[in-house]
């Protein structure tokens, strides 16, 4: 079961109901769905995700906590699946998995270089335009 993040202020008011159709649409649900799991009448969920901002800041609030629970999990096996390659690659039985786990480490190496690679230029571009920003600021001031 997910472990949902506490209301925040904004929506302190949520009823139990409320915060159960907000759950099942972060999982996936229809809204009409998440409505009748929650024994609530379709056409008020329907009100308050059309009307209710903080109803639809809480289920982006509960997806976003939900990835991040997920990806945790993944990034816990990544270890493991490494070690796994890494294993098969030295001692698989067969010169077939033998190169088939090479191709996916070096593969998945290169992807990750990609990523670091880019995660990396994208701060830097950010943090310089944070400081352009500033003195963009600061001119205007002086």
């Amino acid at each position: 079961m997910v472990q949902t993040i506490p209301n925040n202020p904004d929506n302190m008011a949520f009823s139990p109901r409320q915060e159960s159709v907000a759950l099942g649409v972060a999982s996936g649900l229809s809204l009409a769905a998440a409505a009748r799991s929650a024994k609530v009448g379709v056409p008020t969920a329907k009100r308050w995700s059309r009307l209710e901002p903080a109803f639809r800041r809480r289920v982006q609030e509960l997806r976003a906590e939900m990835t991040s629970q997920a990806l945790g999990r993944l990034v816990d096996s990544m270890v493991g699946a490494a070690d796994t390659l890494s294993y098969l690659s030295r001692k698989g039985k067969s010169e077939m998995v033998r190169l088939g786990a090479a191709r996916a480490i070096l593969k998945m190496a290169n992807k990750t270089r990609e990523a670091v690679e880019l995660e990396e230029r994208l701060q830097a571009l950010e943090s310089r335009l944070t400081n352009n920003e500033g003195r963009k600021w600061q001119s205007r001031v002086a």
